[in-house]
């Protein structure tokens, strides 16, 4: 049976396959209305729309809005074109529309039926258009455009031109002065035309429109001018007034009269345009609110209304508010009409088709079979085979989907846009084409090319056609059906359906076009159709998937093609892959003491380091298919050489052609270029697109390779099961760290900073159970002390840096925390001994939370030292205690080495301290006894407290034994001299020593002398201790005699202050100025006298002798230079008042006074000395020449020498 015989109506009968809004032709309406199919989802539509039609006919309403919406070929067009046949109760065939909806039973529910007749009985004017072509070519950038465009078919319902609105209000004002007619007739008769004929061409016969207006009267020739060139301006219109002219226009027709307006593909109009949108919700907002519900908006859209424009918040709530009644085509829909008008079957092909699928049901499952996770519809029973065959189910929605991404992505031209190829007629085509095959054909999915192809825009057709001109792809030169292009028409039609993937077997089961086709077979010949096709650059493949190059894609191929690529590039990707995507773990965790011990590890591929260089123990090493190391010899040599995991992968190269194709694209798209390319900006999206397909391939295949390599770890391939890629990598890193740090067991119990705060918490060495067999990390303790001690007989110390650098790495791999438990544990144990810069650090001079610091803190790790510690013998120790006892008088009851040197330093520290007390004395007064005792006792303390290690300080105790020992006894009597009464003693001999030297010229006496003597004996002493104790009754001897002495020197000292005191006050007596002089002369005098009484000094006491002669003449000198003074103030007093040779003062002459100088001196000083010694009359005369000639030169030209005795 060939398949034209299977349909109940002919397949080939002419048949309107798309409802195209405009199309009128009577035949197509009838074809229209007798065959569309009310599907289950259309009769709840109609039930929807209807009834809220209903409420605008019986009341008033401001929900006067209808959304369609439904993919592309979905119906939407034809819905809203029966819609304009049912409220326009159009009547053709000579039946209403709505009777083919009676006769016929489409509508199931009575109730919509009789709501379905009242609005085809209320009179509607019903306004159809498709907004695309009815707005101006650039109306669209017009904020107002949807106003605009419904003005203009509100104009032309009307019988008024469209096309200018200045003439249609022109014609509206005639028409209400009911002059309309006339103006038409005389037009006619004035241009030769019929006025709706002419009135497009404006411009040609405004000197006829002109005539006729002031013919009838309407304007005068000048506003019939001004007019005309106010008709050829821009028009402006508000969604207010246009609302405002329909309102008028129904109130003018009453009856419940409404008006329709029907608009086709609103949303392919609107796009995204947020204003377009707004407009078209106010002309809709207005139009309810003036009409309440006789005036309504029916648009149609691909999508629904919450997703065409991006508006939010109130906008969109508007939106709703005015399109309340929203109609969604599905599918499923589509599926049910195409069933009903096309694909239904007469009885006899039906029961055949039923019993083939009865038979070859298990076959036809096993062939039509897709990849994809996404839901493909496959023949469910034999009924819905009958029903769709020669199609297969998954054609409804996949063509569907297809024709939508066609649109979208710009590769079809506006026809098809417009909607003038439906799913309906696309299937209707696509079975004329097979009509005449056999029973068991079936239609593939590239049948559906040839009935878009002449819609289809040059770019892409283009393809298809030099295809066909290729003798690689067509050796014959058919012009028809050659396989391979088959192949390509699959791959355009699926090329922008997302959920569609073209792999082999997709292409497989799209390219099946028989029942009883060999699916391998078939799949052999597609596979050798795609590298054909992939030669001659028409297919891409990427990754598992090909896909269709348009001309603007392939010449982009060609560039990218051409791009160079480094191969290290290549690499790089690789390891950015695997170890920033695949294996991002950057540490090794190992399982022990709950991943305690972590590992980095270096990364390499192909022996190119990535990020870090190779720094670490161990490494991951991946070799690549481009890798010269291939041979098992080689790959054992290198795992054994280097001390990583090296993983080999197989020969497989996929995985680095895809990263390759990745890196030419990235870097073709980085050049940043230009072309005149129209679809260039689009195609350079899909490669960003394809690079990360190319990524998500090379990854998927580098994941198989992984799951497949060999891994070798020290020479040896890994005996590792696991197919997880992270599970083997962690297995084979725990491997590699078993052979690497083969020393790590030596941990065998995990502490941490808390468990050497215990340590320092417990008491000495008991803490450490020493008595056990064995200590815990035992193995671990003898390796650092051992390394500690090698160091220390080098003569070398070792810092917890260095310590931490040994043992963290292979082959130990201890942590911190390890190494510094260890460390801490061995100081504890006395094993080994702490500085810090150089000062020893123990528990005698530093807290635990000081050592514990040094231990644990950053800032310490190079400065902590440490070295082996050596034991102090017994014998040294109890010398030390020796010198404790005999110098500080204490005996320490420790026998800790370092517990012994504290107490010892913390003693020498304290008697130090002392000694530089005392040395304060001596730098006072130098004749203390015992200043060189103190002083080499400071110094042999110093020394011994300056030793740093525990070793030097016992050395340099045992050294300085004798001395230490000497020197306390001599420090002892010392000690209590200054501690004592002795130091005072020796105090007051000095001071009356003091006394005595500076006296002694001046006194005789031979008992005083004696005591003197016997007094300095005692305090020049070097030891003079013992004789202390004589200096008291010395000094009160001395004390007696010495005040007899002064008090003999005392009296003639006295009498010459009185004598020179007298002098004074007899000549002050004799002067003017008396009183005025009187007291301060007194004072000066007894002031002397005061002091003599406290003086103790005899040499002092003699001096005031001379101190009173010398204050005599100071003052007599003073009087001289008074009385001189007073004499000239006198005569200057005269002169001024004695009358001058012109009886005027200002005439008289001045007068210098005659004054004579007084000078005083004293005896002594004219005789040069204290005494004269008289031997013979020849001394006294040589004697008293020497005065005369002294007191002739100081007796000057008037000068009067006064001489004091």
């Amino acid at each position: 049976m060939e398949i034209k015989d299977m349909f109940a109506k002919p397949i080939d009968r002419d048949l309107q396959g798309v409802i195209k809004v405009g199309d009128i032709e009577n035949e197509n309406i009838r074809q229209e209305l007798e065959e569309y199919v009310v599907t289950k989802e259309l009769q709840k539509h109609f039930a929807d729309f209807f009834a809220a039609y209903k409420k605008g006919i019986n009341g008033t309403t401001p929900k006067m809005g209808v959304w369609i919406s439904g993919f592309f070929g979905s119906g939407k067009s034809h819905l809203l074109k029966i819609f304009s046949y049912l409220l326009d109760n159009t009547k053709v065939g000579g039946k209403r529309a709505i009777d083919y909806f009676i006769d016929d039973h489409k509508i199931e529910d009575p109730m919509v039926l009789a709501d379905m007749k009242l609005a085809a009985e209320t009179p509607t004017d019903v306004v159809l258009f498709n907004i695309d072509s009815k707005s101006d070519s650039n109306g669209k950038k017009d904020k107002d455009a949807i106003v605009n465009v419904f003005l203009k078919v509100f104009n032309e319902m009307q019988g008024f031109c469209g096309t200018i609105p200045y003439v249609a209000d022109l014609e509206r004002n005639l028409t209400e002065k009911g002059r309309y007619d006339e103006f038409k007739q005389k037009f006619a008769a004035a241009s030769g035309e019929a006025w709706e004929d002419a009135r497009h061409e404006f411009d040609f016969v405004q000197d006829d429109i002109v005539d006729v207006l002031v013919d009838m009267g309407v304007m005068s020739e000048e506003s019939a001018r001004n007019w005309c060139e106010k008709a050829i301006q821009p028009y402006r219109i508000s969604i207010e007034e246009f609302a405002g002219r329909v309102k008028k226009y129904i109130d003018e027709k009453g009856h419940n009269h409404h008006v329709v307006f029907l608009v086709d593909e609103v949303g392919q109009y609107i796009g995204d345009d947020r204003n377009l949108m707004l407009n078209l919700q106010t002309v809709t907002e207005d139009l309810g609110s003036a009409c309440n519900g006789k005036v309504w908006v029916i648009v149609t859209s691909q999508q629904d209304i919450d997703s065409i424009v991006k508006v939010k918040g109130n906008d969109l709530s508007k939106i709703q508010g005015r399109f309340d009644t929203r109609l969604s085509l599905s599918s499923a829909n589509v599926d049910a009409v195409i069933k009903k008008r096309i694909l239904e079957k007469n009885d006899t092909a039906a029961q055949t088709l039923r019993l083939l699928y009865g038979q070859e049901e298990t076959t036809i499952k096993n062939k039509i079979v897709f990849t994809d996770s996404v839901e493909r519809k496959l023949y469910t029973e034999k009924d819905d085979f009958a029903a769709v065959y020669p199609f297969i189910p998954y054609q409804f929605n996949l063509l569907g989907s297809v024709l939508t991404a066609i649109r979208t992505h710009g590769a079809s031209g506006k026809h098809l846009s417009e909607g003038e190829r439906s799913m309906l007629a696309m299937f209707k085509e696509s079975a004329v084409a097979y009509m005449h095959e056999q029973q068991g054909t079936i239609i593939p999915f590239y049948a559906f090319y040839t009935p878009m192809e002449n819609f289809l825009d040059h770019s892409h057709r283009s393809v298809i056609i030099k295809a066909y001109e290729n003798d690689y792809i067509n050796p014959d030169h058919k012009t028809g059906d050659v396989f391979a292009i088959n192949v390509l028409k699959t791959l355009f039609l699926i090329k922008y359906v997302q959920d569609m993937t073209p792999n082999i077997d997709n292409i497989t089961t799209l390219m099946m076009d028989n029942l009883e086709e060999d699916r391998i077979t078939l799949k052999g010949n597609v596979e050798e159709a795609l590298k054909v096709l992939i030669r001659q650059m028409l297919v891409q493949k990427n990754g598992e998937s090909y896909v269709f190059l348009t001309n603007e894609e392939q010449e982009i191929n060609r560039e990218i093609e051409s791009e160079d690529v480094d191969n290290a590039n290549v690499i790089h990707k690789i390891s950015e892959m695997v170890f920033e995507d695949i294996f991002t773990d950057k540490k090794y965790r190992y399982p022990k003491f709950n991943g305690r011990y972590t590992f980095s590890f270096n990364q390499t591929v192909d022996e190119y380091p990535y990020k870090v260089t190779k720094g670490n123990d161990i490494g991951i090493h991946i070799l690549t298919p481009a890798s010269d190391i291939t041979d098992d010899a080689m790959l054992a040599s290198l795992s054994i050489a280097q001390p990583d995991v090296l993983i080999a992968l197989p020969n497989d190269r996929a995985f680095m052609d895809e990263i390759q194709t990745y890196l030419k694209i990235e870097k073709f798209l980085r050049r940043n270029t230009t072309a005149s390319m129209v679809q260039y900006e689009s195609i350079k999206e899909g490669k960003r697109l394809e690079m990360r397909e190319r990524y998500d391939n090379a990854r998927l295949f580098l994941m198989e390779n992984l799951k497949n390599a060999t891994i070798y770890i020290n020479g040896s391939p890994a005996d590792i099961k696991a197919k997880d890629v992270n599970v083997r990598i962690q297995d084979a890193l725990h491997h590699l760290v078993d052979k690497v740090y083969n020393k790590l067991y030596y941990i065998d119990t995990p502490f941490d900073e808390s468990s050497i705060r215990k340590l320092f918490d417990q008491n000495g060495q008991t803490a450490l159970n020493l008595g056990q067999t064995r200590q815990a990390n035992q193995l671990a303790l003898d390796d650092v002390r051992a390394y500690i001690q090698m160091n220390s007989q080098a003569h070398l110390k070792t810092s917890l840096k260095s310590v931490k650098d040994r043992f963290m790495k292979a082959p130990y791999g201890f942590v911190e925390d390890d190494v510094e438990y260890l460390v801490a544990q061995l100081f504890r144990q006395g094993d080994i001994a702490f500085t810090v810069n150089g000062a020893p650090v123990s528990l005698m001079n530093k807290t635990k939370d000081e050592i514990i610091s040094y231990i644990t803190k950053k800032q310490f790790v190079e400065k902590l030292m440490m070295e082996q510690k050596i034991r102090i013998s017994s014998k040294d120790k109890n010398t030390c205690k020796d010198i404790m006892r005999a110098l500080l008088q204490i005996t320490p009851a420790t026998d800790d080495e370092d517990e012994l040197m504290q107490h010892t330093r913390n003693g020498f520290q304290k008697l130090l301290s002392q000694l530089e007390k005392v040395q304060v004395y001596y730098e006072n007064n130098d004749a203390y006894p015992g200043k060189d005792v103190i002083r080499q006792g400071i110094q042999l303390l110093q020394d011994i407290l300056a030793t740093r290690s525990t070793k030097e300080f016992y050395k340099g105790i045992v050294d300085a034994k004798d001395d230490l020992l000497d020197f306390a006894e001599d420090y002892e009597p010392i000690q209590g001299f200054f501690q004592g009464e002795q130091k005072q003693i020796f105090d007051n001999a000095l001071n009356s020593m003091k006394i005595y030297d500076d006296s002694k010229n001046y006194i005789v006496n031979r008992e005083l002398e004696d005591t003197v003597k016997e007094i300095k004996q005692i305090l020049y002493k070097k030891e003079p201790y013992q004789d202390i104790p004589r200096l008291p009754e010395l000094l009160n001897t001395f004390g007696t005699l010495y005040s007899a002495v002064l008090d003999e020197q005392e009296k003639p000292v006295r009498d010459s202050i009185y004598s020179s005191r007298q002098r004074v006050m007899d000549v002050l007596r004799e002067k003017s100025y008396q009183e005025e002089k009187k007291d301060s002369y007194t004072y000066q005098f007894d002031d002397l006298l005061r002091r003599v009484e406290r003086c103790n000094n005899v040499s002092t006491l003699r001096s005031f002798a001379y101190q009173a002669d010398a204050l005599k003449i100071r003052l007599l000198d003073e009087m001289t230079e008074k009385d001189n003074k007073l004499v000239q103030e006198q005569a200057e007093r005269d002169r001024k008042n004695a009358p001058g040779q012109s009886g005027t003062k200002e005439n008289t002459p001045k007068v210098t006074p005659l004054i004579r100088k007084t000078k005083n001196v004293t005896i002594k000083a004219m005789t040069g000395t204290a005494s004269w010694r008289l031997e013979s009359p020849q001394d006294v005369d040589a004697y008293v020449e020497a005065l005369r000639k002294k007191l002739l030169s100081e007796l000057d030209k008037d000068t009067i020498v006064n001489v004091e005795f």
